[in-house]
């Protein structure tokens, strides 16, 4: 992509980045279900990557671009501890709404 169909591109996806991390806030606040707020939690992510990605590619540095594969990363981790404890929560309460999860305060 040229610099000049950039520059034009530059607000909308920073303006897409903050759309999508404002929908993944509201997800999490609203929301009750864990397995909803988890995928907010990812939606939230991937906006902030998607600004890295921009940011990166308007100061053309590598920088934001290596960040979002650790954070890539880090979310891979996160998912796989969260469903895990999504699933032991599940077998002991046989439900993932998160006003049950404070019942297992010992």
């Amino acid at each position: 992509m040229s610099n000049a169909g950039f520059v034009q591109l530059f607000p909308v996806m920073i303006g897409l980045s903050g759309i999508l991390f404002t929908l993944g806030v509201i997800g999490v606040l609203v929301r009750r279900n864990a397995i909803i707020i988890f995928m907010s939690v990812e939606l939230m992510l991937n906006a902030a990557n998607l600004a890295f990605v921009v940011f990166a590619r308007a100061l053309n540095q590598l920088d934001g671009q290596i960040f979002v594969f650790f954070v890539m990363t880090v979310a891979a981790a996160e998912v796989a501890v969260g469903l895990a404890l999504i699933v032991t929560i599940f077998r002991a309460k046989q439900s993932i709404n998160v006003d049950d999860i404070h019942s297992l305060k010992g």
